[in-house]
């Protein structure tokens, strides 16, 4: 509290304040006026000042007035905001949930889709490996049977020129042996000057015949 001290001495008024907690001299402030007013013995008076409002320290009506707001904005955030914002929390919650079911069935229905595919995949090659190895042999079945088909009639084929050839050889044979005898009779007879047997002739004939196709 401050305390104010008024003197009056000869003339002159003398103002002293006083600050709260400051009993000496050095903490006050003192302010002299003089006046004309005669007066044969000092006069002191002392007079307490009240201290203002702290302009920290709030008032009553000010705590009674917030405490009052923040009832209210409790009161309405309890009953009606926060039901609100519980409800649309929900809301949005369930939403996600069923995305995320949605999600899963999606992925999983997928998953069996390809299995699917990858199972009528297997199938289908296996398949084709079938029909493949099928066409594989029956191939080389046709070739193996054409090919002993053609091998026979190769065969038979040679074996006609081989019996052509030798019937012609023998043919050709007989006419060269002739030949040769007769020669060989001709010369005999030019060289002896008769005729030799015939007999003779050709089996000397065809023994160097015989021994010419040997070699």
């Amino acid at each position: 509290m401050l305390t104010a001290t008024v003197t009056h001495i000869s003339g002159s008024i003398t103002v002293t304040v006083h600050y709260p907690g400051s009993p000496g001299a050095d903490d006050a402030t003192t302010a002299t006026t003089p006046t004309t007013t005669p007066a044969a013995a000092a006069t002191t008076a002392t007079t307490e000042v009240k201290a203002g409002p702290s302009p920290i320290v709030p008032e009553t009506k000010e705590l009674a007035w917030t405490a009052g707001a923040f009832v209210v904005f409790a009161v309405v955030m309890r009953y009606f905001l926060y039901p609100r914002l519980r409800k649309g929390m929900d809301k949005r919650y369930e939403s996600i949930r069923d995305d995320h079911e949605t999600a899963d069935a999606t992925r999983a229905s997928a998953k069996a889709e390809v299995a699917d595919y990858e199972a009528e995949l297997a199938g289908v090659r296996a398949k084709a490996a079938e029909l493949i190895d099928a066409s594989r042999r029956t191939l080389e079945a046709e070739r193996t049977a054409r090919l002993l088909v053609v091998n026979a009639e190769i065969t038979a084929k040679r074996a006609e020129a081989g019996a052509a050839a030798e019937a012609a050889r023998a043919a050709v044979q007989g006419q060269i042996q002739t030949a040769v005898a007769d020669v060989t009779s001709r010369a005999i007879e030019l060289a002896v000057g008769k005729v030799p047997d015939a007999a003779v002739v050709q089996r000397v004939a065809a023994e160097v015949m015989s021994v010419g196709v040997a070699q």
